[in-house]
């Protein structure tokens, strides 16, 4: 899944409060949710630190979140497009620990736990937000929770303080105290420090469990505070209060009176653009509505919705624009900050629509969206923002495309489609046409994920087709179409909702480095990369360990490894965090070994860049910034209350214990003033598990005596391993001196200075079909032609031919080896075209008569623009092109006839041709079938069954047959087959018919005997008029026809079945059957008596004396039709067979002429549709034969009128044509087994 955040949301979740939690057998653990947005577009003010989901990759990606797991492009660490469960945009959200304190004592026991984000950038990093908790760790089992995220957000520093006295409150009560620090000396013995801070508790709230806080920044002292109670059971929040503070946290007043009292609230939103602007959502169980607010949430106004919004998508730019998702897959627009939507688009897939890009689309209101055709099928399209009507809908890309694949981040846009199980993935930069991304020939991916794609140009994990658990890391040209292998088998792990996760981590701060966890023979090691993946190295592990001791670890057999990843796999139970505004400095928790253990876990802090590592905790803390890293605050991860936090001034080499209450806590989260400054900080947490939340600002401003100046400040140089080039550039920045305790501000800047080197071999990176071998060197790929890529060359132009080289994207070097390595520009070759491609836009080898396929064709070799191409579509028409350019938007045709079709692409220049051939089923969907067969057989006897199809010309069908009591079914490609009964009594005959993706059925019940007679019946005209000549009218019918016949011979029940035949005019036929008692099963007797029984009723027939009453009023005879002189069938075998078929001639034709002379009608369609011949549907009475399937919604339809007939036979099509709709009359004809 690619996914582009859209949003952000935190909340710190306390597992035990859920249903179910096992409390005695895993300690009680937080766990931080967050989504959170790209930069522009972000609603989170807060950065929190503990258990999360993971987090994002690159600076677009900074965030972490659920997942989906439908997608073909799957989110890196914790995308937060992939969380559409819950309106997005909310702030952070914490959840307080409510576990027993009596269990102390098996909390005290408990390693402890703590994690951080996963490849994230570490930009925009500017407030903070921290959940605290510990889990048990187990030696047995490496898994553990997934849940463990950190987010950032944007928001700029703020200065100059001034401290605020107590304001009024609602409720609540406020403690202060401020008491003079002392400087500790190391961190294995302190003396207490305190820090200046107060505590509010929010009375009234005890029961609340979960919180939403927004601190707005920006210069303002405003903190807003969502306290609620939700009700896991439910699912759903049941009470809620609002705080306000307006002294950086101090005192809270509740505005439950100004919301509503009654008013449910259930999120918390804010402007990314405006922080003034706030946005509540109410619980919609309750009412859907917005309260709006614009003066950071002093005053609201209500506003009705009429519909569920299920997430949120600000504009980067315009601060009143907003977009809604909701419950029904409808995409709403607010340009008034959700005082009135509109909507744009329905049946758009959750969380696959974008804002436009300023530079690169059109118009500053586009909306990029992918709606929902079919189950299989979505299309991308762009829309405006208020008139999103058909007329002004874009489609970017020409066909379908896999549901649930649309990625539109930065100047990239992905697709994929699906041809023949195999997906294809496509890109298009800077919004020009789609082209398919290229990989590796059989990298044959089963997985890909985009990272990131900031710096011009992708960096994605593809999980190949013998990979399982890991992925191979790849990056891209510019284009973002030609990709190159960066690192093999990166360790992967599935995160709480499905999402994959990827030990990626992006340092902030230093351009082109990351950190990344490898699996090589069964064990994960951390390697670090300074040049954006072209060379990677295993970490060097501390000299000494936290009390001074040596460590004895030789590369490549001991190394230190980090703990990267924050989902549910064996190696997540660190953190990892770094900054902008303090490059080279990295806080992360990992061990030291020969591969990445759970064990023995502590926090590592390196001050230059990855070279030097030192060990501060040999438990596991969350580390925060404050003061754009100046100092480093670090807070223990535990079960237990506490009071105390770490500081040290020095980048972590020395360490001061600070008491920040008297009473100790349990924590909740930690929320940090925006900006990078971060000089106050509020600690939430509970003192049990049945009290109110306790809300502690700490502020830090009276640890520092004063500001700094230049002469605290001293040069780094960043190295790697010594070597001062990197990514061809020599960089000096300014930091602060560890001597120096001051106050940097929010004018500090970074003011780092750079030079340029002179390019050498490692600045270059093996380009696209090239590998690098042992010796360092790269060359072609056994697969790989060089002389592929100048496929788009034109005569007399020219290209640019690799050497194998390309430089890593925005590597500075200049000169040295740079003219060797970069590719050199030669004049185009004639070629003869080579390569040819033809599929259709939607990937399938199937299209529907009379609607547009279209045909893409692709050369991979050969002069595009003096290639001409001829498609023949092999239903006699073809099309010519002068170039392959002229045809990039596809060749549209339409098939007017089902059929398999030959289509030949041939592109063809001076120097020679080359054909592609794809065949194509046309087909139509299968409507109705009808099992024509007869309702009594003589057993032993053939019979002929025939599945009638309507429309009778549907494409390639499949007919699956399942006759009597077998259990395999008969399979044949044929409509008809022929089969015996061995047995007497009713055998069930079924078929199904498989057209496409169609499978329908039809069922008939047959009544085997070794005897019978039959004979047609006629019925006064009066019937037709009343005949609905549908299946339940006939049954019904058939059953009043034998009890009339039955009531004027005496003849008995068992012995006789009737059957109204489907047309008009109404017939019907009736059997008689042998009494096996009287006859003693001998066919002299048999025969004799059933003639006797056949007189009987004709006799009764002729007389006129059955009638039945349909309807007062109309009254219905019943006669023996007479239409030839055929007698009644004889199933003895005294007959000849000659005679027999003769006497069923006449019966034929004498029906025909019937039919065409007294009724003036005219039997349709016999020498076109062959399948037609026996499509007579008959039913009998019988206790022991089961009611049939109704046919369609008029048989009549299945023929033509007399008068177009004639012309029909020689003029229409075959194919789905639909009959005339007013012929009432049938073309099935009777079955007589002899």
């Amino acid at each position: 899944m690619i996914c582009f955040f859209h949003a952000a949301k935190a909340d710190i979740t306390c597992r035990s409060c859920q249903p179910g939690y096992n409390n005695k057998r895993f300690v009680r653990e937080l766990l931080l949710k967050f989504d959170v947005t790209s930069v522009s577009a972000r609603g989170l003010d807060g950065e929190v630190f503990g258990h999360g989901d993971g987090s994002a990759a690159g600076k677009k990606l900074g965030g972490a979140a659920s997942a989906e797991t439908r997608l073909v492009f799957r989110c890196a660490v914790g995308d937060a497009r992939c969380a559409p469960d819950r309106p997005e945009y909310a702030v952070p959200r914490l959840e307080r620990n409510t576990d027993n304190l009596d269990e102390m004592s098996e909390r005290v026991s408990a390693n402890l736990k703590v994690s951080h984000p996963t490849l994230m950038s570490g930009q925009n990093k500017t407030d903070n937000v921290a959940g605290f908790a510990a889990s048990k760790r187990s030696t047995k089992r490496n898994r553990r929770s997934s849940d463990k995220n950190k987010v950032r957000s944007t928001g700029p520093a703020r200065s100059g303080y001034t401290a605020e006295g107590a304001s009024s409150a609602v409720a609540g009560r406020r403690v202060t105290r401020s008491e003079p620090e002392r400087r500790a000396g190391g961190p294995s013995r302190h003396e207490e420090l305190k820090l200046n801070s107060s505590t509010f508790a929010l009375t009234g709230d005890s029961s609340h469990n979960q919180a939403m806080v927004h601190w707005s920044g920006h210069n303002s002292s405003v903190i807003l505070m969502l306290t609620k109670l939700f009700d896991f059971n439910l699912n759903s929040v049941t009470e809620s209060s609002l705080w306000r503070s307006t002294d950086y946290g101090a005192t809270y007043q509740k505005l439950n009176d100004k919301v509503g009292a009654k008013t449910i609230l259930s999120y918390l939103y804010v402007s990314p653009n405006n922080k003034r602007k706030i946005m509540l959502l109410t619980d919609p169980e309750v009412e859907s509505s917005l309260l709006i607010s614009s003066d950071e949430g002093a005053t609201y106004q209500k506003y009705r919705l009429t519909f569920y919004i299920l997430s949120l998508l600000f504009h980067p730019e315009q601060e009143d624009w907003i977009l809604a998702y909701s419950h029904d897959q409808k995409l709403y627009s607010s340009v008034e900050f959700g005082r009135r939507w509109q909507v744009v688009h329905e049946r758009v897939a959750p969380n696959r629509f974008y804002w436009s890009k300023t530079g690169l689309d059109k118009e500053p209101g586009l909306i990029h969206l992918e709606t929902s055709i079919s189950e299989g099928q979505a299309l991308y399209v762009t829309c405006k923002l208020q008139n999103c009507t058909d007329a002004n809908k874009g489609k970017p890309f020409p066909g379908y495309i896999d549901p649930n694949s649309l990625v539109v981040q930065d100047e990239y846009v992905f697709v994929q489609v699906s041809t023949v199980g195999r997906p294809i993935y496509y890109v298009s930069a800077k919004r020009d046409v789609f082209t398919p991304m290229k990989l590796p020939k059989y990298t044959l991916p089963k997985d890909l994920h985009v990272i990131s794609t900031d710096e011009n140009r992708v960096v994605a994990a593809v999980q190949e087709w013998n990979q399982n658990e890991t992925y191979n890391l790849y990056v891209s040209d510019t284009s973002g179409v030609y990709y190159t292998l960066a690192l093999e088998n990166v360790v992967s792990s599935m995160g709480p909702e499905g999402n994959v996760m990827v030990d990626l981590y992006e340092v902030a701060g230093i351009k082109g480095m990351f950190l990344a966890n490898k699996k090589t023979d069964n064990q994960v090691k951390t390697h670090i990369t300074y040049n954006r993946g072209r060379d990677w190295r295993l970490l060097q592990a501390p000299s000494k360990d936290l009390w001074g001791k040596n460590i004895h670890c030789v590369l490549p057999y001991c190394s230190l490894h980090l703990h990267l990843h924050v989902s549910a796999n064996p190696y997540t139970s660190g953190n990892i965090d770094s900054r902008d505004s303090a490059p080279g400095i990295i806080v992360a928790s990992g061990s030291i070994g020969s591969e990445l253990t759970t064990t023995n876990v502590s926090i590592y802090i390196t001050s230059d860049a990855g070279n030097a590592w030192r060990q501060i905790f040999d438990e596991e803390y969350a580390v925060l910034y404050l003061d754009q890293g100046g100092a480093l605050v670090a807070i223990r991860h535990t079960p237990l209350p506490i009071r105390h936090l770490w500081l040290s001034f020095d980048e972590g080499r020395q360490w001061n214990k600070y008491s920040f209450t008297n009473t100790p806590l349990f924590v909740d989260g930690v929320l940090g003033e925006p900006g990078e400054e971060t000089l106050i900080m509020t600690i939430f947490g509970h003192v049990s598990h049945r009290s109110e939340w306790q809300l502690v600002k700490i502020d830090f401003r009276s640890i520092f005596n004063r500001r700094c100046t230049e002469v605290d400040y001293q040069t780094w140089h960043l190295h790697n391993q010594g070597d001062p080039c990197l990514m061809g550039v020599k960089r000096i920045y300014r930091k602060l001196k560890p001597t120096s305790r001051c106050v940097m501000g929010k004018t500090y800047s970074v003011s780092m200075t750079s030079g340029l080197c002179d390019c050498t071999e490692a600045d270059f990176e093996c380009d696209y079909g090239y590998e690098r071998r042992t010796n360092g060197k790269c060359s072609p790929a056994f697969w790989f032609h060089p002389s592929a890529m100048s496929r788009a060359c034109t005569t007399g132009m020219t290209f640019l031919n690799s050497t194998g080289y390309r430089k890593v994207v925005s590597n500075n070097c200049t000169a040295g080896v740079s003219i060797e390595y970069t590719a050199r520009r030669q004049q185009c070759p004639i070629q003869a075209p080579k390569g040819l491609h033809l599929v259709t836009s939607e990937g399938t080898l199937t299209a529907t008569q009379g609607t547009n396929v279209t045909f893409l064709v692709f050369l991979e070799e050969g002069d595009g623009a003096r290639t001409s191409i001829t498609l023949d579509f092999g239903d006699g028409h073809a099309l010519t092109y002068s170039n392959v350019s002229s045809i990039e938007e596809g060749i549209k045709h339409i098939y007017k006839a089902v059929g398999i079709y030959r289509v030949t692409a041939t592109g063809e220049n001076s120097l020679g041709t080359e054909t592609v051939i794809l065949y194509l089923h046309v087909t139509c969907q299968l409507e109705y079938i009808h099992l024509s067969a007869p309702f009594v057989a003589v057993r032993n006897k053939e019979v002929n069954l025939t599945a009638v199809l309507w429309p009778s010309q549907v494409g390639t069908v499949t007919y699956i047959w399942w006759i009597g009591n077998n259990t395999e079914p008969v399979i044949t490609l044929e409509g008809s087959v022929a089969c015996t009964f061995p047995h007497e009594g009713i055998s069930p005959v079924t078929v199904q018919v498989s057209a496409g993706s169609t499978i329908l059925q039809d069922r008939k019940a047959i009544a085997v005997h070794e005897y019978f007679r039959s004979h047609l019946l006629a019925f006064s005209p009066n019937l037709d008029e009343h005949n609905p000549d549908v299946a339940e009218w006939r049954l019904d019918v058939s059953r009043v026809i034998k009890n009339s016949l039955i009531q004027a011979t005496d003849v008995r029940e068992e012995q006789l079945l009737v059957s109204v035949l489907p047309g008009l005019p109404t017939a019907a036929e009736f059997f008689l059957l042998p009494n096996k008692q009287l006859t003693e099963g001998k066919p002299e007797k048999t025969a004799a008596h059933l003639d006797q029984l056949s007189d009987v009723l004709l006799s009764a027939l002729n007389q006129n004396l059955v009638q039945f009453t349909l309807r007062p009023g109309v009254q219905v005879t019943v006669y023996a039709a007479h239409l030839s002189a055929a007698p009644l069938v004889d199933t003895s075998e005294n007959h000849s067979g000659s005679a027999m078929l003769m006497l069923l001639s006449g019966v034929v034709v004498g029906l025909a002429v019937f039919v065409v002379y007294k009724f003036k009608r005219k039997i349709p369609g016999l020498n076109v549709y062959a399948q037609m011949q026996n499509e007579k549907e008959q039913e009998m009475m019988s206790p022991a034969i089961p009611t049939e399937a109704p046919p369609p919604s008029s048989a009549r339809d299945m023929v033509h009128s007399l008068e177009t007939l004639d012309t029909e036979f020689n003029s229409r099509p075959i194919g789905c044509m639909k009959p005339h709709i007013h012929v009432k009359f049938s073309t099935e004809l009777p079955t007589y087994i002899v």
